[in-house]
């Protein structure tokens, strides 16, 4: 048994399907698998936590090039997009229950929302309202953040703030190059906020299975 999942970590690691990060949180005790062996229980979670976050941000980029150009799907790729953000929400109900999750979910449209207004006013030029909506932008990153460390002691302020505004700052690159037609600058804010809300993901993971360890065995 313990040969398979050590087997199973390892290609969970090379595959960059579980990161380090995870691994550690989710170490056991055994001396001869002592920081590389996690559970399929560890693994489900990682696995459908980063394909989540990535949903994100591929449907934030859908989203922001129909807005921008005017394209007869915006409302079909905005209501796909809406429904990732309750679809993060429902994944965090096994833990926190159900009005926790459906919490998530509207602080998380609230920052799509934001966001679509923030592209209509930047692709007509009104700056002032450009910057009046980013306030709120990051006002709502606030609220997630104080949402989300109220829940977890293993989630702080100190490392979530970074990442979350990070993460807004990436969007709006990526929102000013397309208006611009940056296309290459485009396409790296694209490829950089794959590879970092990678980051978020794992956090998250990582938080929930340090909270609830029994979980994960």
């Amino acid at each position: 048994m313990k040969r398979r999942l050590l087997i199973f970590t390892m290609i969970c690691l090379l595959t960059g399907l579980v990161s380090p990060a995870i691994v550690g949180a989710a170490q056991v005790e055994e001396p001869s698998v002592k920081n590389i062996c996690i559970s399929p229980a560890v693994f489900k979670l990682a696995s459908e936590m980063r394909k989540l976050w990535i949903d994100h941000v591929v449907w934030t980029r859908n989203y922001i090039v129909s807005a921008v150009e005017g394209l007869q799907d915006q409302k079909p790729v905005l209501a796909r997009l809406l429904k990732n953000q309750q679809d993060i929400g429902d994944a965090i109900k096994p833990y926190y229950g159900e009005a926790a999750g459906n919490k998530l979910a509207e602080l998380l449209r609230e920052h799509i929302l934001i966001a679509g207004k923030i592209v209509d006013a930047a692709k007509s030029g009104q700056q002032a309202e450009v910057e009046k909506l980013n306030k709120e932008w990051y006002r709502n990153a606030d609220d997630i953040i104080q949402f989300l460390t109220r829940a977890n002691p293993y989630w702080t302020v100190k490392e979530l703030q970074p990442i979350f505004y990070h993460h807004l700052q990436l969007v709006t690159d990526a929102v000013t190059a397309r208006i611009k037609k940056d296309w290459d600058a485009d396409i790296r804010a694209f490829d950089e906020g794959q590879k970092h809300i990678l980051v978020l993901a794992d956090v998250l993971s990582k938080g929930i299975i340090r909270q609830f360890p029994d979980k994960f065995k």
